[in-house]
């Protein structure tokens, strides 16, 4: 994950518990938790935009690369 280990992950959490505070931490992992998946979510969209896109344009060099090869 990263290249982070089990000992890495102890420390920052112990950090972060520290700074920010034990009533504090849930609320901030939760809204950390909804942002990650709302990232995630927008990323997948925007693949499979793109892929639709790219479905289209290789269908319509397809298209194009017919019609020429027809004889007049």
């Amino acid at each position: 994950m990263f290249g982070i280990g089990m000992p890495e992950i102890l420390v920052i959490l112990a950090v972060a518990l520290i700074v920010i505070g034990p009533k504090k931490l849930p609320e901030l992992a939760k809204t950390l938790g909804k942002a990650f998946g709302e990232f995630k979510r927008s990323v997948n969209d925007l693949k499979s935009s793109v892929e639709i896109d790219d479905e289209r344009q290789k269908k319509i060099e397809s298209d194009s690369k017919e019609k020429k090869d027809e004889p007049k």
